[in-house]
Order: C-alpha cells, then sequence, then structure tokens
C-alpha cells in the first residue's frame, strides 16, 4: 500500500545554507536572526551582523588552517556563536558534526575519531576538559575552539582558541587585506546543493552511532517545503534548546531558520528554558512526548497544591475543554453556550495555563520521537494549543509524515510531508522516498546497503499501516512489535504510553513477546510522587526509598488497574493487559546506559541488565534482590542493591473476544 503527497516545491536557486545567510543578510537586514539570555538581559543580533559575525570566525578558521572539506566538532548547549560555527564551517567547504553535550568524554570518542574531526568548537571549560581527556584518542584533532572563557586562563592555548579570538583574527585580516572579503564570497559560491552540509551521528539505540550524511539539498528542500506547509515565514520565534547534535534541532532551528529568515532565540540555560519562552512567546515550537508530559505532570502537581476553589474551577473548565476544545481549535461547530463556557475558561484557565507554559503565542507545534499518550495529546489541544505530531528520522532529514490542520489525529500521524513517497512492506514495515532521503552513513556501506534501497528507499525498522483517511499509523519499533504465547498482539510502546499518561509514571519498560502475559517495570515520577509525599508527611530519603514505599506502590498500583480496564475494552489489545509489574529502585538514566542521549529505552540492554528482575516477573516471585551501577552527576560511579516488590495485578474479561491476528 502506498501513500503520495504529489506537491512539488520551487527549483533551488539558493543551493547551500551559507548561500542563504547571504540572501537574509540582504533581504531581512535588520530583522531579530539570533537572541540570546545572559545574565538576566536578552541580546539580539539582526541577520545582517549574524553575517559579519559568521564571516570574521570564517576568516579566522580558514587562518588556522581549516580546508574544504574537513571535519569541525560542534559540542555545548544552544548558543548563538555555535549556530554560527555551523554556517562559518560550511562556507569554507567544511563539514560541521554536532556532539551531544551531556554525552561523557567516553562516549564522544567513537564520534570524534570516527568523523576524523580536524576542529571542535566547544561551548566552554566542562567541554574542552572532556575532550582533552581524550586527545590521544583523537590524532586528526588540530585546533579546539572555546566559546565562553570561564576556568580557562591558565590552560595551554598553544592550541586552543577563544572564539573572540578567532573572530578578531578574522577582523584584522578583513582589515588589513579586504580582498578577501571576496575570497570569501567566492568559496561560497563554489559550494554546491550536493555538497555534504552537516553529519549527524544517530543515538545509537541498538549498538554504535552511525553518521548521516546529508547535503545541502536535502536540508534547504526539506525546510523549504516544511516552511510552506505550515505557512512559516521571517516573522516568526523559535526557542532553541533541543540538543544541537539532534536532527530536529537542526532543521526547527538552523535549516527553517535560514530558509524563512526566522527569529532563533537561546534560553540563558536549560533550567530557565521555561522562563525564557515565556518571555519570548515562541510562535513555531517543537517539544519531544517527554516534555510535554513532564509539564502536564507539573500542572497537575500545582493543583493538586492548590486551594479547593481553584482545584474546582479547573476541574469543572477542563470537563468543557475536553468536550469542546479541540473543535473549536479545528474551527468546527459548536454550541454557543459551550461557546460561552470556553470563552469563560480561556479567561481564567487555559488562557493563564497557556501562558504558564510559554505558548501564548504558538502558531504551530510539534511533536515527534516517540508516540505520545493521546490523552496527553489531546489535553494539550483542549486549551487551544495547535499541537499536531509528524513522524521523521535523521534519515529523512526529519519529515516523513506531517499534519495538515484541520485532519490532527492523537492516533496517527498524518499522511506524507510534502514530496515524500511512503509505502508498507509485506511484513509491515514503513518505507519511505523524498527529497530528504540521507546521501550514506558515513564510512559504513554496509549499513547504508541495509536501510537504503538502490532506488532510493528507506527501511524505517517501524511498523505501521494507513488509515482510511491515508493518514499514517506507527504501531511500534518492527522489531518490538511481538506476539504473546497464545499469539495476541504485544506493542510495547502503546502500553507504555497508556501508563505515562498518568503523572506518578515517568518511564514504563513493558514486556510479553513469546510470554505468557505482559509485565512491566515502573519508573515513578520523583516530582509527582514527591509532591505527593510531602502533602501526606512521608518521609524519605532517596528515589530508591520512595520508590519502595507500600503507599507508592499501591498509587502505582491503582494506575496499573485503570489501564487494565481501558484495555479490556480494547479487542487488539485485551490480552495485553499488565499482569505483573514492580517499581524499579533507580530512574533509567542515559548516563548508565539505560537510555539514548534523545531518551529513548534501550530495550535490549536493559533486558541484559536486568534480568534478574525479568525473570522473577515470569518465575512466580513475590519479590527479587538486585544489584546495579550508577552514575553520579559528578561522573562518580555508585551501587544501588536491595530487594525489589512484585505485585500481581487483577485482569478483567474483554468487551469481546480479542483478534490474535489485529495488526494484520
Amino acid at each position: 500500500m502506498e501513500g503520495r503527497n504529489p506537491s512539488r516545491g520551487p527549483g533551488l536557486e539558493l543551493d547551500t545554507l551559507p548561500k542563504l545567510l547571504l540572501r537574509n543578510a540582504k533581504r531581512f537586514a535588520l530583522r531579530p536572526a539570533y537572541r540570546e539570555k545572559d545574565l538576566g538581559i536578552w541580546q539580539t543580533w539582526t541577520w545582517s551582523q549574524v553575517l559579519d559575525e559568521v564571516r570574521a570566525f570564517a576568516i579566522g578558521l580558514h587562518l588556522l588552517g581549516l580546508k574544504r572539506g574537513e571535519t569541525v566538532a560542534i559540542i555545548g548547549d544552544n548558543r548563538p556563536q555555535l549556530y554560527w560555527s555551523f554556517a562559518a564551517a560550511q562556507s569554507l567547504g567544511a563539514i560541521p558534526v554536532p556532539v551531544y553535550q551531556d554525552s561523557v568524554a567516553a562516549e564522544m570518542v567513537f564520534v570524534l575519531s570516527h568523523a576524523e574531526i580536524a576542529f571542535a568548537v566547544v561551548e566552554d571549560q566542562e567541554q574542552v576538559d572532556k575532550v582533552l581527556s581524550i586527545n590521544d584518542q583523537l590524532p586528526t584533532l588540530r585546533h579546539m575552539i572555546y566559546e565562553d572563557p570561564r576556568g580557562l586562563k591558565k590552560y595551554d592555548h598553544t592550541r586552543l582558541h577563544a572564539f573572540a579570538d578567532v573572530q578578531d583574527l578574522g577582523r584584522k585580516e578583513l582589515k588589513s587585506n579586504p580582498s578577501i572579503a571576496d575570497w570569501w564570497l567566492d568559496e561560497i559560491a563554489q559550494g554546491k546543493g550536493s555538497d555534504t552540509s552537516v553529519i549527524l551521528y544517530t543515538s545509537g539505540t541498538t549498538g554504535q552511532p552511525k553518521g548521516v550524511v546529508l547535503s545541502h539539498e536535502n536540508l534547504i528542500r526539506t525546510a523549504r517545503n516544511a516552511n510552506q506547509f505550515d505557512n512559516l515565514t521571517e516573522k516568526e520565534e523559535i526557542i532553541a534548546y533541543l540538543p544541537m547534535a539532534w536532527v530536529g534541532d537542526h532543521i526547527f532551528s538552523y535549516a527553517q531558520a535560514y530558509e524563512a529568515g526566522f527569529c532563533v532565540s537561546c534560553p540563558e540555560s536549560l533550567e530557565t528554558t521555561v522562563t525564557d519562552r515565556r518571555e519570548i512567546g515562541p510562535t513555531f515550537f517543537f517539544g519531544p512526548p517527554r516534555r510535554f508530559e513532564a509539564a502536564l505532570t507539573d500542572i497537575f502537581v500545582r493543583m493538586e497544591d492548590a486551594s479547593r476553589p481553584k482545584r474546582w474551577m479547573f476541574d469543572k473548565f477542563m470537563a468543557i475543554a475536553r468536550r469542546c476544545g479541540e473543535q473549536i481549535l479545528e474551527g468546527k461547530p459548536v454550541s454557543l453556550s459551550d461557546r460561552i463556557l470556553y470563552w469563560i475558561g480561556d479567561k481564567f484557565v487555559y488562557g493563564p495555563l497557556r501562558n504558564q507554559l510559554g505558548l501564548s503565542r504558538l502558531k504551530i507545534g510539534y511533536t515527534a520521537g516517540e508516540a505520545i499518550g493521546p490523552e496527553v495529546f489531546k489535553f494539550y489541544r483542549s486549551l487551544g494549543i495547535n499541537l499536531k505530531q509528524l513522524y521523521g528520522q535523521t534519515e529523512a532529514t526529519v519529515y516523513v509524515t506531517m499534519q495538515p490542520d484541520g485532519e490532527i489525529s492523537a492516533e496517527s500521524v498524518g499522511p506524507p510531508a510534502p514530496e515524500v513517497e511512503i509505502k508498507i512492506a509485506d511484513n509491515g514495515e514503513v518505507l519511505f522516498r523524498s527529497p530528504g532521503v540521507f546521501q550514506c552513513y558515513y564510512k559504513n556501506e554496509e549499513a547504508t546497503a541495509a536501510v537504503k534501497t538502490p532506488d532510493g528507499w528507506v527501511r524505517t525498522g517501524d511498523a505501521g499501516f494507513f488509515d482510511s483517511r491515508g493518514h499514517l499509523v506507527i504501531i511500534d519499533r518492527a522489531k518490538d512489535v511481538g506476539r504473546l504465547k497464545d499469539g495476541s498482539l504485544f506493542a510495547p510502546k502503546y502500553l507504555e504510553n497508556k501508563l505515562k499518561f498518568f503523572p506518578e509514571i515517568k518511564e514504563a519498560v513493558a514486556f510479553g513477546d513469546g510470554r505468557d502475559y505482559v509485565a512491566m517495570f515502573v519508573n515513578i515520577d520523583l516530582v509527582s510522587v514527591g509532591s505527593w509525599a510531602e502533602r501526606n508527611n512521608v518521609t524519605y530519603a532517596s528515589y530508591q526509598e520512595l520508590a519502595a514505599h507500600p503507599e507508592v506502590y499501591a498509587m502505582v498500583e491503582k494506575r496499573v488497574d485503570e489501564i487494565n480496564q481501558m484495555l479490556a475494552k480494547e479487542p487488539k489489545m485485551a490480552s495485553s493487559q499488565i499482569r505483573r509489574f514492580l517499581i524499579l529502585p533507580k530512574e533509567l538514566d542515559a548516563d548508565d546506559g539505560e537510555l539514548t542521549r534523545t531518551q529513548k529505552v534501550r530495550r535490549g540492554f536493559i533486558a541484559q541488565r536486568y534480568a534478574p528482575l525479568i525473570q522473577a516477573l515470569y518465575d512466580g516471585s513475590k519479590d527479587c534482590f538486585v544489584r546495579t551501577e550508577v552514575t553520579f552527576e559528578d561522573g562518580r560511579k555508585g551501587t544501588i542493591e536491595g530487594y525489589v516488590r512484585i505485585v500481581d495485578m487483577t485482569t478483567y474479561e474483554p468487551a469481546m473476544p480479542a483478534l490474535k491476528e489485529a495488526a494484520e
């Protein structure tokens, strides 16, 4: 079965990102291009100023010896100077390679050595120290440049340079040799759409990261299609807070910003993102499901602490929002009485909530990366937030599907994005073909051939189908979708997302493929459950102690029971009711290898690390001793150990016979 969006984008006259920068500096000269909050004050750079900043840095890089075709690592939080480093490197024909800033040094080694990094542009002392600690494993690294000089005064600066000093080097050359400005423009003119624009390494869910090679045409054509699809113009505002090494940030905060000419704002820190977002009021926003789930948890926690009249008002008007909020957002017919009630609710509840979330001016919001719980998705849309889902991959330059206005659904991810073709293989796997299809995996022909067919189709590894409207529905990772021993469908993500809707649950991992029943690992949400503990005078000294508390177990048991009652009403999933669960004594953590840097569960690793617990879930044990290693914030290693209790759950008769072949 195939779906296709036949729309075609215009020909690429401006075929590289540095050429778009030149255009923007002329067309949008005085419009804001970047903002950054520093010491509580927003600083702004216009497009013409950004051109000056990029040119000075690029010429400085040239004088330090950066050559066409070499690679430049970019490591740090979202900072204007790091975004300018992309354009500066690309203007010289070099290739930026962003690296996840929260990676420990040992994780960086593979990417930096595999990409044969010649230069590294990093944010601060922390990142400098990481790279220096593995310097002997990076034979191709010649220079490192830092943006924040604090703490670095006494370091050996033979090959270490301040960002501002490299720019000064470029500016002095421009002053003494004005013709170098023309040379730089000639370097940009040599660039072609087919040139490699960036190498983005995957998060390594199932093994070593792979370097996804994307061309300028991949990025620009995809960005142009996305901007046209949602009518994004130079007047938009976006806040850049997601990892720069992630393809989503590279598209939303770099390629789409350059293509449309809109403004990118960088928060003072990750901790101040929500506050800074309220001040900026973005019109275009992306948040992974975890962000929306965490914000929803915070809302529920605050309402638990609110006065009784406020809780009554919240519950009353949220019931109205659930009834008619989405219909009003989509312009559908709604009774006059409901419109009036919703208008009152908007004044006293929905509007203040949108403002608290920093989404009062939002025009388009997207979520993707993992499936979002339908209840979470509908909650935000009921507030009047135009939240959509998209389905994408690094190998697609993000966009595979997009949801058009008026065709939004929590159960599907929309029809094919502009210029994208999708087909479903006989085994249910989703394949796509588009202008965004990656060039190859860097230095990995075997992996490229395994994913990309000779005629340009890419195997996603996800299982899905088209619904009656032609919208794609993703079931799960193809390799994760399985069957219980009785042949019933087992889709772990579907079950996990249902449970994660509840504010007390931060993470869940389901087991069941080839087994008699479904069992679950649960992580409690420390913010939500900690707030409950404080209100109920429950004392605890650690996450482990709180997670093991009998009342916390009772709280989670109630939520699992609610899920089982829901599943009993769904014929396709009735056999997937959760029979047993346990609460893990620690939070799943990327530093411990249990999650990827994009916060995706590494199922294989978890199954191996916690094998005794999984066995106990299926052998009838009432508890199980576990000992596991943890990584503290300062990098030290420690051990958590103790007995974990296992709870048996009630299951319910299905509303109608379960369909064992529901996925077919």
